[in-house]
């Protein structure tokens, strides 16, 4: 029984029946074609998310720090992005990029910390 041709160049295929390529190549090229625009957007809101992990890694040397939000946004850090948040019992908002979080205090200074383990 002949196979069809290629979904992606219309070349005729040889082996199995059920293939739906011709080569690795053809097969990369349609999924690459078929998810670039979700694969784009989800790669800058990554790119984004990374870049505020850095930032409030490289601020927050020793786990705990108290910085004023101009020395975030001087570095690019964008507030709208983080992976997660905690609430506290007292109803405090901890907000995260991965294991590096911030909480918003008084005259726009942040308390910097890192997530505990025993954080969910």
């Amino acid at each position: 029984m002949k196979n069809k041709g290629c979904i992606e160049c219309g070349e005729a295929i040889i082996g199995r029946q059920d293939k739906r390529f011709c080569s690795d190549q053809c097969r990369s090229a349609f999924n690459n074609r078929l998810n670039s625009d979700a694969t784009n957007f989800i790669r800058n809101i990554n790119n984004i998310l990374r870049k505020n992990r850095r930032i409030l890694f490289e601020l927050n040397p020793d786990g705990k720090a108290k910085i004023h939000k101009d020395k975030l946004l001087e570095r690019g850090f964008k507030f709208g992005y983080f992976t997660n948040e905690y609430v506290t019992k007292a109803g405090k908002v901890y907000r995260f990029c991965y294991d590096q979080g911030y909480l918003p205090l008084e005259q726009d200074y942040y308390a910097l910390v890192v997530r505990q383990e025993y954080v969910e």
